[in-house]
């Protein structure tokens, strides 16, 4: 354990956030430039004297439990997550979920693309993040609670009977398939998870197609490149699907573009004008 070296990155971390990001007043007395070592070991869910000796280099050996609370109270990468294991001498075991965090430079490239309907989605399929152009193109889904935001789910239980077949995209057997196959990866990157092992056993019970899809135990997926999407209001819009990975956070930008000139480029300059009036993030 290198008590100096765990002092100066837990310090450095705690300074970038602010209180803001965590939802805590500044105040008008605050010169702390983040957060206040009592307000991490509020959010590490430890006490403040154990973890000034932690910044002091002269803390006792945190345990597992401990790093991955402070983990998750200073919003760390996975990589600053396994440096963060090392220099307390406990190598880190596989991460406990799927990131659901969006980075801040992602939410504001949503907002600037040009005609260009965008979502990010975890390694689980849950959309957490969406730009207007998306939500009038596929569907608001700021008015859906978290569950229904996930692609999985929704494709192969709902939200209406027959589920996928009702979904009003081209390439749902594509979709179907792939996504099964790269769920099945996520569950050996995340197999403490609850929320992904109760995801998959709902889809099991659930579906009798991801079932068998499953117990196929393939783990690659090729991406579909172009999809139509069956609007009710413009009509067939077809668009190309571009895929951004976010290997830090294991999250993916799939980006929907029409070919210039096309008809369906038309239909997405429409859709961009109906637009969406909700948040671009869940509330």
């Amino acid at each position: 354990m290198d008590r100096r070296a765990l002092a100066d990155f837990l310090r450095g971390r705690r300074e970038r956030i602010a209180p803001a990001d965590v939802g805590l007043p500044r105040g008008p007395r605050r010169r702390t430039p983040g957060l206040r070592r009592e307000e991490v070991a509020q959010l590490a869910y430890i006490s403040t004297e154990y973890y000034t000796r932690l910044e002091q280099a002269r803390g006792p050996h945190p345990s597992r439990e401990v790093l991955a609370q402070l983990a998750r109270a200073l919003r760390l990468t996975d990589a600053e997550r396994t440096h963060l294991h090392h220099l307390a001498g406990a190598p880190p075991g596989p991460p406990p979920g799927p990131s659901r965090e969006v980075r801040q430079s992602i939410l504001d490239l949503l907002d600037r693309l040009p005609l260009t309907g965008a979502i990010v989605v975890s390694a689980t399929f849950e959309v957490l993040a969406w730009n207007g152009l998306a939500c009038a193109l596929m569907e608001d889904f700021s008015a859906l609670p978290r569950r229904d935001r996930n692609l999985v789910r929704r494709v192969f239980l709902g939200p209406h009977p027959g589920g996928r077949r009702l979904y009003g995209v081209s390439d749902a057997e594509a979709f179907a398939r792939a996504s099964t196959q790269r769920l099945r990866a996520a569950a050996a990157r995340y197999p403490g998870d609850p929320e992904l092992t109760g995801l998959i056993g709902e889809l099991r019970a659930g579906s009798e197609e991801f079932a068998l899809l499953w117990a196929e135990q393939e783990v690659g997926a090729d991406t579909t490149l172009r999809k139509t999407f069956d609007h009710p209001l413009v009509g067939p819009v077809t668009v190309d699907c571009d895929v951004l990975d976010l290997t830090d956070r294991d999250q993916r930008v799939v980006l929907y573009t029409a070919t210039p000139g096309s008809p369906s480029e038309e239909a997405l300059r429409l859709l961009s004008v109906v637009g969406d009036p909700h948040p671009r993030v869940p509330g």
